[in-house]
């Protein structure tokens, strides 16, 4: 949106030269109005070149939230299969001493 205006700002600026150009024997002071209009497309470029950092700057970032994401969910998911494995790897309520010092002597 902001390329789209000035774009159309860059326009509005074309034409005013053109007009000044065309009224070479304006009643202002016409050297006045072209220094005025020169500093204009200059502060013009300035913003133009600006927006183009802009725009790089923040597809940089657009790409490292992406890949921010991408990432987090990995980790969500492999949260939550571990927090899965965690609850059916905990003994039940009924399970007596006797049966978990036969799964420890297994295990051993």
């Amino acid at each position: 949106e902001l390329e789209n205006q000035l774009t159309a700002k860059s326009k509005t600026l074309d034409e005013l030269k053109q007009s000044l150009a065309s009224s070479g024997s304006a009643e202002q002071a016409p050297e006045a109005q072209s220094v005025r209009i020169a500093e204009l497309c200059e502060m013009m470029d300035s913003i133009v070149k600006q927006v183009a950092q802009l725009k790089a700057s923040m597809q940089s970032t657009l790409e490292q939230w992406r890949a921010y994401d991408e990432i987090y969910a990995e980790v969500s998911l492999m949260t939550t299969r571990y927090l899965y494995c965690i609850d059916q790897c905990k003994p039940g309520e009924e399970v007596s001493l006797e049966a978990l010092k036969k799964q420890v002597k297994t295990l051993q």
